[in-house]
């Protein structure tokens, strides 16, 4: 077995053996002969309170297992990492062997030879591209990777599928153990990653997960990840027999009792003293630490420091002797509760050891011996002249003090440090640090935060790390310095969002430009673009448009067209986004005028593209053609092939729609071959599901199902669950089209669930419409009823009126079919007139020619309706105005009857999923 990171295990090797853990060993143990002997991964959760011995267990059981196992293992833990994968790039740096400050191009160099190791000859450029953002490694680009830096959520997708792929590989050439700890402190986005690979991740992998309740209590179905591949085990308190044993163990090197304590026999002899731990104090250590080993361990520190614990000369092997002086028990100021411990603890420091930690825990729960130096010097005058040899004393005196509080168990070295020529310590307890804290003035405080934030300004790996720029921004603010630690946190905003972080992108923002103010307005509109995306991302609409009219403000007193055209640009594509048609066109009609002023190419390209999206949603294919094949030549000019395929894949929908299908047919293939050059895996799946949506128009079921297989595979592959659950819808209608409602409702039972897990409502309520339409197929008309109107009340918070529009038309049709009675009747004839509304409303002509050929339908066939002459009368005039409307906009008649396709097209929905959904259904 080879170990990656000594770290793993994090608490001191103890003295002691491991006492009262046989069960949870004996887990472990069948989880690891699993992953050797099937080649299968295996996750263990261990779970419980600080000081329980979750780390020590790990430790063991891994030592026990070197030599007869060819298990690497590779460690990363969580703890005091604001960053968003902080716990992936410690494992992954631990993989490689990396040394934080080392030279750039020797890591990148030895990063790239190991990557061609285990992968071959499999894309080693895009897979080390991906890596290196979580290693903070830049690596040249590729025709994927460029594909990709515009879409967040794109490149988030890959980067989880390069990682999972890797680590296949990894384990290819034999079995690895992942161990993961402090998972309770790590960032939301880590645990999404690590959730992914739990679930998803095979070969020979052990996934050890370490963590305290605080990670059951953030994600509730934790222990059900991975289902039988996953084992939860929580630690509980020792037995009072074990943690009695613990403590003999603990005590082992009592050779001998003090004087004081020993009373002589009747003849006046001096008794020899009995070696081994004295009950007395085994009944208060456990007294005290109620089956915590780590508290155990803590109750002999103090015994130590309280001096009833005395040390003496080593034996003969080298190991440790103590004399124990009892008669200083009953005077010793021994804790109840973990609080006292902490208090006992600090007393006992010598003023200069006390100072240091008080400094070191100004820093932070990790810090750096540079930075205590330059502590040690703050408020100095230089000498006359400034010799190497005063620097050397103090740089010994820190070190050698640091020593001595490392081994006293306050403080512990890392085997990294994220500066070069400086080293890196952790608090061993966070509460003796937060107790530190508390103790020192707010004079002396202000004093350290200034200067440990000068020092930081100086070194150069701080600029590419967000946790360091978000920690430079903590001391500058800490001193009143708000602008600077605005800035700070803009930029570790910009290098979580280049990272595709974008949740933790979209805090470092929000907590930036508060701090900002009115300074910098030029870095505060860059930095309200990037904000309103990431929101945008994230499905906080109302803040994402916010955020745009801000910059837009900012961008109009400044007279600054080229960012005042963004900002109009990602306002309409909110507004279409949500349905809200009209007040799109204005902003991006605005958008192309102030584009075309900037002699902004790439805007203005991109705009006329948004433009005819719009078009298309109005169901104006003519004219979404000409603004879409104007688009697609002026990309074609500067030749962005990620941008040429996507405007081909907007072209063909519009094709598509307007009855061009061989036009389409050879547009979506050209689309789909780019993207497959370039290795866009999710233009793929677009462009196959899109595929599959024209074979349905054409009543090729068959084919149509082949190509929702193969997108579905790439989904899947790629971890894209919004767009897996897209193509299960689709697949349903396919399914119900064909003949098979039973095997329709079984898929779209599987989206709708997924949705759901997602809290994607727009694809549930999509879902659920569709699921509509397969019960009502069935004849289970009462089911019908039910998910579609579970599905226009989701529409409905989510506001995306076309959707609704639809739904309601949907809602028409079960309910007309029902048969159930006159009341029912006013329904249906409620839901044709609200669809009615809403595509007038949006000006969506070709939905509200659909909804006018269901209504007259409805209004020709009921019996209520058999002897209303009025009622025929308005069906006739429906159905003129439709036949008029499809005349004029050309549509292919083949369209017309079914509305359950999902066409992966332009806008993004108003709740924000993240996936390409159509704001219109074909």
């Amino acid at each position: 077995m080879s170990r990656e990171d000594s770290a793993i295990g994090a608490a001191p090797p103890a003295r002691a053996p491991l006492i009262g853990r046989e069960a949870e060993l004996s887990s472990l143990a069948r989880a690891l002969d699993a992953v050797e002997e099937e080649r299968s991964t295996r996750t263990v959760t261990l779970v419980g309170p600080p000081g329980i011995g979750k780390s020590r267990l790990v430790h063991e059981f891994l030592e026990r297992r070197r030599g007869a196992s060819p298990l690497r293992v590779y460690a990363g833990s969580a703890r005091d990492l604001p960053s968003a994968y902080g716990i992936f790039a410690r494992l992954l740096r631990a993989r490689f062997g990396l040394l934080d400050g080392a030279d750039k191009d020797v890591a990148r160099a030895e990063v790239r030879a190991q990557v061609a190791h285990v992968m071959g000859d499999r894309k080693v450029g895009d897979v080390i591209y991906f890596l290196g953002q979580f290693i903070g490694l830049a690596f040249g680009d590729s025709p994927l990777t460029r594909a990709v830096q515009d879409d967040p959520a794109q490149a988030d997708l890959i980067r989880r599928a390069v990682l999972k792929a890797f680590l296949e590989a990894d384990a290819a050439h034999g079995p690895v153990c992942l161990c993961f700890e402090d998972l309770h402190a790590a960032h939301d986005d880590s645990l999404a990653l690590l959730r992914y690979l739990v679930e998803y991740l095979t070969g020979p992998v052990l996934v050890l997960c370490v963590a305290r309740p605080d990670l059951l209590t953030r994600q509730e179905d934790w222990g059900k990840l991975g289902e039988r591949r996953h084992t939860l085990i929580e630690l509980t308190p020792l037995r009072e027999a074990e943690a009695a044993e613990l403590s003999r163990a603990l005590l082992a090197p009592c050779v001998a009792r003090g004087s004081e304590d020993l009373v002589p026999d009747a003849a006046g002899s001096e008794p020899q003293a009995e070696a081994g731990a004295p009950p007395e104090l085994v009944e208060a250590a456990c007294a005290f630490a109620n089956g915590n080993p780590a508290l155990l361990e803590q109750m002999v520190c103090i015994c130590h420091d309280q001096g009833v614990l005395e040390e003496l000369a080593p034996d003969a092997a080298g190991g440790p002797r103590w004399r124990v002086h009892l008669g200083k028990l009953s005077t010793a100021s021994l804790p109840m509760t973990v609080e006292d411990a902490v208090n006992v603890r600090l007393a006992a420091l010598d003023h200069e050891s006390r100072q240091l930690l008080e400094q070191a825990a100004t820093i932070g729960p990790v810090f750096w011996s540079g930075a205590l130096f330059v502590l040690g010097r703050a408020g100095c005058q230089a000498p006359e002249l400034w010799g190497e040899e005063q620097s050397d004393r103090d740089l010994d005196r820190i070190h050698a003090a640091l020593r001595a509080l490392c081994d006293r168990g306050y403080l512990r070295k890392q085997s990294e440090s994220s500066f070069a020529g400086s080293d890196e310590y952790v608090f061993v307890h966070d509460k003796e640090r937060e107790a530190l804290q508390k103790r020192m003035s707010a004079a002396a405080q202000r004093r350290y935060h200034h200067a440990i934030a000068e020092w930081l300004e100086q070194q150069v790996a701080v600029r590419a790390s967000e946790e360091l720029l978000a920690q430079l921004a903590t001391h500058r603010e800490r001193v009143g310095d708000a602008v600077r630690a605005g800035l700070a946190l803009l930029d570790a905003g910009d290098v979580a969002r280049g990272r595709y972080s974008n949740a933790k992108a979209a805090e470092y923002y929000a907590r930036g430009l508060a701090l900002l103010g009115d300074a910098h307005v030029a870095r505060r509109i860059d930095a309200l673009h990037d904000y309103g995306d990431v929101l945008q991302l994230a499905g906080r609409i109302d803040d994402a448009l916010a955020a745009f009219r801000e910059m837009l403000t900012l961008a109009y007193r400044l007279d600054n067209r080229r960012k005042g055209g963004a900002a109009h640009n990602r306002i309409g594509r909110l507004y279409r986004d949500s349905g809200s048609l009209d007040e799109a066109g204005k902003h991006l009609t605005t958008a192309l005028r102030l584009f075309e002023g900037a002699r902004d190419e790439r805007g203005v390209a991109s705009t006329i593209d948004d433009i005819g999206k719009l078009h298309w949603l109005r169901g104006e294919y003519q004219e979404a053609l000409k603004w879409l094949r104007d688009a697609l030549v002026r990309r074609e000019r500067m030749g962005d092939r990620r941008s040429i395929a996507l405007s081909l894949n907007n072209l063909g929908l519009a094709m598509q729609d307007s009855g061009e299908v061989k036009q389409a047919l050879a547009t979506f293939e050209r689309s789909l071959a780019i993207r497959r050059e370039i290795s866009d895996l999710l233009g793929v799946v677009m462009s196959l599901n899109n595929l599959g949506t024209l074979a349905q128009d054409q009543r090729d079921d068959r084919r149509a199902l082949e190509l929702f297989r193969e997108a579905l595979e790439v989904a899947r592959q790629i971890g894209d669950r919004n767009r897996t659950a897209l193509i299960l819808t689709n697949m349903g209608g396919s399914y119900y089209r064909s003949g098979d409602p039973d095997e329709a409702v079984r898929v779209l039972q599987e989206a709708e669930e997924l949705c759901d897990e997602l809290g994607d409502r727009l694809g549930l309520a999509e879902a659920r419409r569709a699921l509509g339409k397969a019960h009502m197929l069935r004849g289970d008309l009462e089911k019908a009823r039910d998910s579609i109107s579970r599905a226009v009340d989701l529409f409905a918070s989510v506001r995306s009126k076309v959707h609704l529009g639809v739904a309601l038309r949907t809602l028409g049709e079960i309910t007309a079919a029902g048969g159930w009675g006159s009341a029912h009747t006013k329904s249906a004839r409620a839901y044709f007139a609200r669809s009615v509304s809403i595509f007038e409303e949006t000006g969506n002509e070709l939905e509200l020619a659909r909804t006018f050929q269901a209504y007259a339908r409805f209004l020709t066939t009921d019996r209520s309706f058999v002897a209303n002459m009025a009622a025929r009368r308005e069906a006739m005039a429906m159905n003129e105005r439709a036949e008029a409307i499809f005349a004029r906009l050309k549509v292919s008649l083949v369209r017309l009857e079914d509305d359950a396709t999902l066409p992966t097209g332009p806008p993004k929905p108003a709740a924000g999923s993240g996936s390409d959904r159509a704001s219109t259904t074909s």
